[in-house]
């Protein structure tokens, strides 16, 4: 308010002083962007699925710290519900003590009171919600069409590309027929959202690719962003932050400082192990305090789900004995006997029984395992 009141004032004064104020015109044109979140979302997202609050914010900082202007929509307007997220990640405590960004958020535009030409960009955030409330609304599909038919850009991270498999152009084509796009994979509903998925109409990287849309991905949870032209599509929540600099970017827009989240930095540094494990975990032991050490081990616990080869088995035993240095959970050490089970290395695998036995007595999975081999 102060900064404002000041400003006014300031312009006023070369007004009065008969210099005009289109000399500084150009340095405070405002862009706009229009961020769509899901209405869908009860009980934090335990009775319905709801928007990634996570993405929600991140994005928001990205484009506020790139000087543009965020308004936040949903299919019916007002009060939205996130689903269950960490208050204290700095990116959310940020917002949520944003009155000016609460304000927007809990009182979201209706979708069908938009109008698109006040608008340079449309982001879509993600979340299960989307895959219920996005494909099938008719003002979304509008609003995003006409925003990319003006020469706007259009975005969507994680599940928000939901919101694009039914947009069609003026031409009949679909937006994303021959482009590149991505969203939340197969792999990544079958680890992630098995609670949600049997109500889903449809499997988002089949639907994508119905539509004509060449689909490209990454691991599981790690950043992608596939950008084709103005049509910028992310992968995962982890690909929020490079999809909205990619955004700021197709806007002619520069994009703010990178913010240093944790978790993101952690998921790029799996990423570093994944191609070369030796210099990936150099990185990690020269500064191991800047990674979340239980990501790491969620990562390759997960990643040891749907790892089809001697390869992919040896990248999750990596990881998950990095991350048991610390953590020395017992899931995780059975995880690990596994891996190596998996590969053949029967002698390690006992001998990481026998450890876990030792430590955890009364943990019986490890004693069958034992018994077992």
């Amino acid at each position: 308010m102060k900064k404002s009141f000041f400003y006014s004032c300031w312009l006023l004064a070369l007004m009065l002083l008969g210099i005009s104020s289109s000399v500084f015109s150009s340095n405070h044109e405002t862009k706009r962007v229009l961020i769509v979140v899901s209405s869908h979302g009860l009980n934090n997202g335990q009775e319905q699925p709801g928007f990634e609050f996570d993405e929600l914010s991140k994005a928001y900082f990205e484009f506020v710290n790139a000087g543009i202007a965020v308004d936040i929509a949903s299919p019916k307007g007002g009060s939205v519900e996130a689903d269950k997220y960490n208050p204290e990640e700095s990116y959310n405590k940020r917002f949520l003590e944003d009155n000016e960004a609460m304000i927007k958020l809990n009182n979201s535009l209706p979708i069908a009171d938009i109008t698109s030409d006040e608008y340079e960009g449309i982001f879509i955030v993600g979340g299960k919600g989307a895959m219920f409330d996005f494909h099938n609304n008719k003002a979304l599909q509008s609003s995003i069409a006409d925003i990319y038919q003006s020469g706007g850009v259009v975005a969507a991270v994680c599940h928000g590309p939901a919101a694009l498999v039914n947009v069609t152009l003026d031409n009949g084509d679909y937006l994303v027929d021959g482009k590149a796009v991505n969203g939340f994979t197969n792999t990544e509903e079958k680890l992630f959202g098995k609670k949600w998925a049997a109500q889903f109409e449809f499997m988002l990287e089949n639907r994508l690719q119905e539509r004509g849309g060449k689909f490209e991905s990454s691991p599981m949870m790690l950043s992608h962003v596939a950008i084709d032209g103005r049509l910028i599509t992310g992968q995962n929540p982890t690909s929020t932050v490079d999809t909205a600099r990619a955004m700021i970017k197709a806007m002619g827009a520069k994009p703010g400082p990178l913010e240093d989240y944790q978790d993101d930095k952690t998921l790029g540094l799996v990423a570093d192990i994944l191609k070369n494990a030796d210099s990936g975990v150099k990185k990690y032991r020269a500064n191991e305090s800047e990674y979340k050490t239980e990501l790491i081990g969620m990562y390759g616990y997960y990643n040891l789900m749907v790892a089809e080869t001697d390869e992919s088995i040896q990248q999750s035993l990596t990881l998950m004995k990095l991350a048991q240095e610390k953590m020395k959970h017992p899931q995780l050490g059975l995880a690990i006997a596994q891996a190596h089970q998996k590969l053949n290395n029967v002698e390690q695998a006992k001998l990481v029984l026998k450890q876990m036995v030792k430590l955890h007595p009364d943990l019986e999975e490890a004693k069958a395992m034992l018994e077992s081999l």
